[in-house]
């Protein structure tokens, strides 16, 4: 872990139970190599997607998760601070917070819902409502197909109060090669609302990937 820095950014980024976990995962990673401060939460069903679609053994408490992702992107001391659900003394609880923006990501159905209802059960949930109420960036990643009824209404509740829905489909016009190009697709489109650069894709009309 290197040396503590001063950041021009703070993100709150969410990963829930959806599938999708690799998204979640390259987005921390690149916010972290972005130089961006991270507040992160995992839900019990997010580590359980993890364990599932991936070889990382994330650990449960939220101190030992925060050792362990910090080591494996090479954060930068403080750099990235992780949450547990029930931990309502966290930055992200309040509106006073200063995180600019929040992306949950993967964004289950049992997310999407809460967060559309407001229910605040969870701190992921909390956070969400904040930054809502308080009219701050919120975008929302789904993984779910098909989409029912109740979820298109859920998505146009929220994208009428100004959350960004940026379902996981990513786009094929890069020509991608592997798995990991689609997943840096969807992140790539993340970043670019989140006004991070990035060069994981190519701008529409650029040059494809070698």
């Amino acid at each position: 872990m290197s040396k503590t820095e001063n950041f021009d950014q703070t993100i709150t980024l969410a990963l829930t139970g959806a599938s999708g976990a690799q998204y979640g995962l390259r987005l921390l990673e690149c916010l972290i190599t972005a130089k961006k401060q991270v507040y992160l939460m995992l839900s019990p069903a997010a580590q359980t997607v993890i364990a599932t679609e991936t070889d990382i053994k994330c650990p449960g408490q939220p101190k030992e998760a925060q050792r362990y992702f910090s080591h494996r992107y090479h954060a930068a001391e403080n750099q990235l601070q992780v949450f547990g659900k029930d931990q309502w003394m966290a930055p992200v609880a309040s509106g006073t917070n200063k995180s600019s923006a929040m992306v949950v990501c993967p964004c289950s159905s049992g997310a999407l819902a809460a967060i559309a209802c407001g229910t605040s059960d969870n701190l992921i949930e909390r956070a969400a409502d904040v930054m809502i109420k308080e009219q701050r960036q919120l975008i929302l990643v789904p993984r779910e197909m098909p989409l029912s009824a109740i979820h298109l209404e859920h998505m146009l509740k929220l994208a009428r109060l100004g959350v960004t829905m940026m379902p996981a489909n990513p786009g094929f016009y890069c020509q991608p090669k592997s798995i990991n190009d689609l997943v840096d697709f969807v992140v790539a489109r993340i970043l670019d609302h989140l006004k991070i650069p990035h060069t994981l894709i190519p701008d529409w009309g650029g040059e494809t990937n070698d």
